[in-house]
C-alpha cells in the first residue's frame, strides 16, 4: 500500500526566500494532515545548518511521520565541465542531507534548457553527472529518482528533459539498482504531452510520484500544446489545484502503477489555496489508493 507524503508547494518562498515561515512551523501545520511523511527540500534556509538537518528528522518523527524524500535541483546541463563537477558535488552534499534525515530518496534532475545545447549533449551531460552520484547514494543507501520535470523555481531556463523522448533517453540510459522514475502527472502538461502515454513507457522505472493537479485557466489543451515553449504555457494557461478537480485521471494512473506493483511514497505538491484544500486532496488520495491497493 503507497503511503502518502506531503510537500509545501504554498509555502517554498516562506521556506527558501525570506524565512517568513520556519521549517519547524511547516512540520507543526502539516502534523495536522492525516499523512505518513514529509517531502524535504534542500533549498529550505534552515538546511544551510547541518546542525538542523537531524533536529527537524526527531521533529517530524515526534509527530509519528518520516522524511522518504529530498528534493533537490542540480543542474548537469552546463557546457563547463568545472560547472558539471561543482553540481555532482553539490548532489553528494543532498545525499549527505538525505541520509541524515533518514531519507530513502534523493531528486536528481537533467538541468536547464540552455539554448546552445543540443540534445545529446544534454543527454550525454546528465547521464554522466547521474553516474558520477550513484556510488556515493548507493553506499548511504539512497536511490536517486529523477523527476519529468517543468522548471525548478529558481532557474532562468525550462528542464533540459521536459519532452518525454528526452526524459526517456536518460532514464533508459541508466540501469542500476539505486536510480528510479519520480513520476508527475501535472509536469507532463507542461510539456504539451499526455501524462498517460509517459506513465506506461516508465511505469516499470516508478519508485516514487507527486500527486498534484492542474486547471486550465484560460484557453484549450491544444492551446498549450500550440505554444512554443511549456514555459509560456504554464504562466498563462494553467495552475496549480486541489487534487481530483483537474486534468489528470487518477483511476488511469493508479491502474497502471498497480500493474507494475508500484508500493511507494506518493508525495502531494498541493494547497497553493491553503492547509484546506491540502487537507481535501489528501482525503482524496487517501480513497482513491484505498480503492486500487486495498
Amino acid at each position: 500500500m503507497p503511503r502518502l507524503a506531503a510537500f509545501p508547494k504554498a509555502f517554498m518562498q516562506a521556506l527558501c526566500k525570506d524565512g517568513s515561515m520556519t521549517v519547524s512551523e511547516w512540520i507543526e501545520l502539516a502534523a495536522t494532515l492525516e499523512i505518513d511523511g514529509l517531502e524535504w527540500y534542500a533549498g529550505f534556509l534552515e538546511m544551510e545548518d547541518r546542525s538542523n538537518w537531524v533536529r527537524f528528522s526527531k521533529q517530524v518523527e515526534s509527530h509519528g511521520m518520516v522524511i522518504p524524500m529530498l528534493c533537490c535541483s542540480p543542474d548537469f546541463t552546463h557546457p563547463d565541465p568545472a560547472f558539471r563537477r561543482a553540481q555532482v558535488l553539490r548532489q553528494q552534499h543532498w545525499i549527505e542531507m538525505a541520509e541524515a534525515l533518514g531519507a530513502s530518496y534523493c531528486r536528481v534532475l537533467s538541468g536547464q534548457r540552455r539554448p546552445e545545447l543540443s540534445i545529446a549533449q544534454g543527454v550525454q551531460f546528465a547521464v554522466e553527472s547521474i553516474e558520477a552520484c550513484l556510488p556515493f547514494a548507493e553506499e548511504r543507501g539512497i536511490t536517486l529518482i529523477i523527476e519529468n520535470h517543468y522548471k525548478d523555481d529558481f532557474w532562468e531556463y525550462p528542464e533540459f528533459a521536459q519532452q518525454m523522448d528526452v526524459f526517456c533517453q536518460i532514464v533508459d540510459a541508466i540501469d542500476d539498482p539505486n536510480f528510479g522514475v519520480n513520476y508527475d502527472p501535472s509536469n507532463t502538461y507542461l510539456a504539451g504531452e499526455d501524462p498517460l502515454e509517459l506513465l506506461r513507457r516508465v511505469s516499470d522505472r516508478v519508485v516514487t510520484m507527486h500527486a498534484s493537479d492542474r486547471y486550465l485557466i484560460e484557453g484549450t489543451m491544444e492551446d498549450l500544446r500550440r505554444e512554443e515553449t511549456g514555459a509560456v504555457g504554464y504562466a498563462k494557461r494553467l495552475r496549480h489545484g486541489e487534487i481530483g478537480k483537474g486534468l489528470n485521471d487518477y483511476d488511469a494512473i493508479f491502474s497502471e502503477l498497480v500493474s507494475k506493483g508500484f508500493d511507494g511514497w506518493i508525495s502531494i505538491e498541493d494547497g497553493v489555496d491553503g492547509m484546506e484544500q491540502l487537507a481535501r486532496s489528501v482525503a482524496f488520495l487517501k480513497k482513491k489508493i484505498q480503492e486500487h491497493w486495498g
